[in-house]
């Protein structure tokens, strides 16, 4: 499903116009990507939590070239549903 899609069945489920739905949309996946940028994590009760997880340094290897380089310890964000999501979806 992509954007246009949710913003479409959100729109028709709800009555609002698609440009206030786009909007919401838009500013909610804004919110998210600021606040996990800034290393804070948001739960969506019933629904799962957006983390920020650290992956620790590793050693890598380039085969092609026959060498290793170090991958510095870095923050990945990560989506874990909740057990409602996840029962819902099984």
């Amino acid at each position: 499903m992509t954007k246009a899609e949710i913003v479409s069945e959100i729109s028709r489920s709800t009555g609002l116009e698609k440009g206030a739905v786009l909007e919401t949309v838009e500013k909610f996946m804004e919110v998210v990507k600021e606040t996990m940028a800034s290393g804070e994590n948001i739960y969506l009760r019933g629904f799962g939590s957006f983390v920020v997880r650290t992956r620790k340094e590793k050693t890598a290897r380039n085969i092609s070239k026959n060498t290793t380089i170090k991958i510095p310890e870095h923050q990945v964000p990560t989506f874990k549903p909740s057990k409602v999501f996840l029962d819902e979806v099984k």
